[in-house]
């Protein structure tokens, strides 16, 4: 078990590792490895130990932070967020005393009773990797929930140090490599030597501008531009049923939740899951009247959005502009969206940085404050986002892991609208852009001319263009139109009965989101599949197998009948 659990620990810290998670703090890291003291002599080699104390303390301050932080600091009446404060002050006085040698002197004094021959000519490296550690805020995945939870709720066990310990080595490989890097490059290029008083000022620089960024949250914006090219390895790695298992050391199964295992990650269909488990242990309610609890059963009778987020997950501000467009377009129809905001870090536990955070992404909607994880618990959780959609009977019909199927969860969410109130007219669906990395499978391929995505053929994709040809060739994972269409701004629609679409896919299924009425026939190699289409748009199955496989799909479709995407699984 321990043996499986370091893995499994490992395995997911160094895929966070790798992930653009450490981009802000990689040039510090590197810089941290070949940056001298002020009291070494120039031409003295960089110490080989430096890079080490610096991981090392990384390693130790973000174990020690996760797992007890919250705990320490409730016992000690302090703010959940000064343990993040201080490192990043911390940064901020290495940085100016990289620039001041005279600072630097009076920061290495209380530490002057220390050998030099035992710390090499470098002072400061294990406390600067302390400081990161406090910091680092990596990406969420199911290892880093798993010991969020057990920190958060007091059941720190043997499995969860095992755990916690390898994931923080797992996530260090990289960043050791790099601070090696510098270190190297310190050594054996004469002019790095020969100008270190410029190198140490930049290094200073550098750590100043990171802890600057880091008080402003300027990584989390720069985390949402960079694709994540590790969405993959870490959707392969979280589907495993042996990872999942093994992490589910503290789930505990009861009445409420016990069915919630009858609804599967992703099912682009409703399924029947139990009676949605009470949102319990809150500590605070904000965007309600009067900041009152909201019950579930105090809301039979609406559609139910439970989306559980935290307002630091990269993953989470990718996907709450979905949540908040749903809001937006069908509260006023029966849905009710309700969010558990769930910290991944003690510092998330500030309820004026929660409503800071909720006002950024523009959040209107019921906000819970699940600090102890009391909710998240009871949903044996274990992902930010999360969404679990409720019926208006109260029971959980759909339950969404993760980023993207955002097109599938609306599909559902019209569905259950209209059970709810039949003859309700909803508006048209949202247009919010996906911004979900693309994966080994397929992006999310859109048809309208505002979000248009993977389009390959060779007219110009705007509403002016009413026909359309197939290419010679078309490379994988992109769509062609041939024949005439109407392009509009969320989807398109034939013009005659000559209208097909070529799809280049790599997945296990396809899904097509079609509105209107009428008919689609898909020739997928020697299978053909009709679709009767009518009603609201919502998504239908065009192409199904047991496994992944890249193939060419083509779709003739009769008029009337719109298309707005293609999802994949």
């Amino acid at each position: 078990m321990y043996l499986t659990l370091a893995l499994i620990g490992f395995l997911g810290g160094l895929i966070t590792g790798i992930s653009p998670c450490i981009l802000p703090v990689l040039p510090v890291i590197f810089f941290s490895g070949g940056v001298q003291s002020s009291t070494a002599a120039i031409a003295a080699p960089v110490s080989r130990w430096r890079p080490y104390q610096v991981i090392l303390g990384l390693v130790v301050s973000f174990s020690v932070f996760t797992l007890l932080g919250s705990l320490l600091l409730a016992l000690l009446h302090l703010p959940q967020d000064v343990l993040r404060y201080a490192g990043i002050a911390v940064l901020l006085l290495i940085g100016v005393g990289l620039i001041v040698p005279r600072f630097e002197a009076i920061l290495e004094k209380p530490f002057s009773w220390i050998p030099q021959r035992n710390v090499g000519t470098n002072r400061g490296g294990f406390v600067l990797g302390i400081a990161l550690g406090a910091v680092y805020v990596p990406c969420a995945g199911p290892v880093l929930a798993a010991i969020t939870v057990a920190g958060s709720t007091g059941r720190i066990g043997p499995e969860t140090i095992v755990l916690t310990l390898t994931f923080a080595i797992g996530a260090a490989i990289p960043l050791l490599i790099f601070a090696l890097a510098g270190r190297g490059v310190a050594n054996r290029v004469r002019s790095f030597r020969k100008y270190q008083k410029g190198i140490r000022l930049t290094g200073g620089v550098l750590m100043i501008a990171l802890a600057v960024a880091l008080a402003l949250n300027l990584p989390q914006l720069l985390q949402t531009l960079v694709p994540d090219y590790t969405a993959s390895l870490q959707n392969g790695f979280s589907n495993s049923k042996q990872v999942s298992k093994a992490l589910d050391l503290g789930g505990i199964v009861n009445d409420q939740n016990k069915n919630l295992s009858k609804c599967r990650n992703d099912a682009t269909s409703l399924e029947s899951c139990g009676t949605a488990p009470d949102i319990t242990g809150i500590q605070q309610w904000f965007n309600t009247p009067g900041d009152r609890a909201v019950t579930l059963k105090s809301l039979r009778g609406k559609v139910v959005l439970v989306d559980f987020w935290a307002y630091s997950c990269i993953n989470c501000q990718r996907s709450v502009p979905h949540v908040v467009a749903w809001n937006k377009a069908y509260a006023k129809d029966g849905l009710q969206v309700i969010g558990i905001h769930s910290p991944e870090y003690a510092f998330e536990k500030v309820v004026g940085d929660v409503k800071a955070g909720a006002n950024r992404l523009g959040i209107t909607y019921p906000v819970a404050i699940d600090n102890n994880l009391s909710t998240w618990t009871n949903y044996r959780n274990r992902y930010w986002p999360a969404h679990y959609l409720i019926d208006a009977k109260g029971v959980v019909r759909n339950v969404q892991f993760g980023e993207g199927d955002y097109a599938s969860t609306e599909a559902m969410i019209r569905t259950l609208l209209k059970d709810a109130h039949p003859g309700v007219h909803l508006p048209p669906a949202t247009n919010v852009k996906d911004t979900t990395p693309t994966t080994s499978t397929t992006a999310e391929t859109y048809l309208g001319t505002t979000k248009q995505v993977n389009y390959s053929g060779q007219q110009a994709y705007s509403a002016k263009t009413t026909a359309f040809t197939l290419p010679s060739s078309q490379p994988k994972n992109t769509f062609a139109l041939d024949g005439r269409w109407s392009l509009h701004d969320q989807y398109a629609q034939p013009r005659a009965d000559d209208a097909r679409i070529r799809l280049a896919y790599t997945a296990s299924r396809v899904q097509m989101v079609l509105g209107g009425s009428g008919t689609v026939t898909v020739r997928d190699g020697a299978s053909t599949r009709t679709v009767h289409v009518s009603g609201v748009p919502r998504e239908y199955t065009a192409h199904a197998q047991g496994t992944s496989s890249s193939g060419t799909l083509i779709a003739s479709v009769s008029p009337g009948v719109e298309v707005y995407s293609f999802t994949f699984g």
